[in-house]
């Protein structure tokens, strides 16, 4: 059987409780997980942080990706530190995508169910 061009990782964080009280991120992983383009789906608590920094870059080299999604917080905010991250990591920068689930989805919708929906359309 012949390799996939492209091995997809996404990367959901929790924000601290801005994401993961809003939406229901188990369910937003199984739904994500049935999609056959995306090898890996995995949670972090705190991705702009050191550590989640560390464990994206380790990730990505391990898994051999080709591109990411993380689906985060506002492109304002961390679209270069992700960027940066996929760049260390061996990953043309512009083969990754940063989804805003945290101002687009879990502060405007407050229905948690609603909300973990949205998300999913998104990612």
């Amino acid at each position: 059987m012949a390799e996939e061009p492209y091995k997809i990782g996404v990367y959901v964080c929790e924000c601290g409780p801005n994401i993961a009280d809003a939406i229901d991120i188990d369910r937003v992983i199984e739904t994500i997980t049935t999609d056959p383009h995306i090898a890996i789906v995995k949670r972090h608590k705190l991705l702009c942080s050191g550590d989640g920094k560390e464990f994206l870059e380790k990730d990505i080299v391990e898994e051999q990706l080709t591109h990411v999604v993380v689906a985060a917080c506002s492109p304002k905010d961390h679209e270069a530190t992700f960027a940066g991250v996929c760049e260390r990591a061996g990953i043309n920068p512009y083969l990754y995508q940063l989804i805003n689930i945290r101002e687009q989805c879990a502060w405007m919708i407050k229905d948690k169910e609603a909300a973990t929906e949205k998300a999913i359309s998104y990612i």
